[in-house]
């Protein structure tokens, strides 16, 4: 297995061509059962995403191949990320402070379903917290019933309560982790 970190953003864009294929197949499987316009959403999202300061793209590829690929980004002042929560979740004073180095957060990890459980998922994530240095801590959102859910739970992350982060938008566990610095 053949790891590679992307962080400048032209190299980032010539890698949709092969992001946009394994994401459609990974997130069409159960639970997901995206279809044509979530892919587009990601497309539309990526265009956008990999060019924010402090973008980072982690790839697996076997014999060439690329099998799976996590990225993620700092939470800029502006975000919109802690918005939106279903539960009722009040969260403490100060805890929705960013500036843009606090919150790395993973936006996206996929692996090719034949490699899951093989330890391709862990080291595209490890690698991807590597890289986040200066970070305060990690966070994520997760569907509640994906088998993700639970896989990182035992990485360490933390409830923070449930979020629809858009109106139609299924709704997600709001999960952190704690950095060490």
């Amino acid at each position: 297995m053949q790891y590679a970190t992307v962080t400048d953003p032209a190299a980032a864009g010539r890698e949709l061509d092969d992001l946009a294929p394994l994401y459609e197949a990974v997130f069409a499987e159960p639970p997901y059962l995206e279809g044509p316009r979530d892919v587009a959403g990601f497309l539309e999202r990526y265009q956008h995403e990999h060019t924010t300061p402090g973008f980072r793209l982690i790839t697996a590829r076997e014999h060439g191949e690329l099998v799976g690929f996590a990225y993620g980004l700092p939470l800029s002042s502006g975000t919109r990320w802690w918005e939106g929560f279903t539960d009722g979740t009040l969260l403490p004073d100060g805890f929705t402070r960013e500036d843009g180095h606090r919150t790395f957060v993973v936006m996206e990890l996929a692996v090719l379903a034949h490699l899951r459980g093989t330890g391709v998922g862990r080291t595209l994530h490890a690698a991807l917290l590597r890289e986040a240095k200066g970070a305060e801590r990690v966070a994520l959102a997760v569907r509640p019933e994906a088998p993700a859910a639970a896989w990182y739970e035992r990485l360490g992350y933390q409830l923070v309560g449930l979020t629809q982060p858009w109106d139609g938008a299924p709704v997600y566990r709001s999960m952190t982790k704690t950095l060490s610095p």
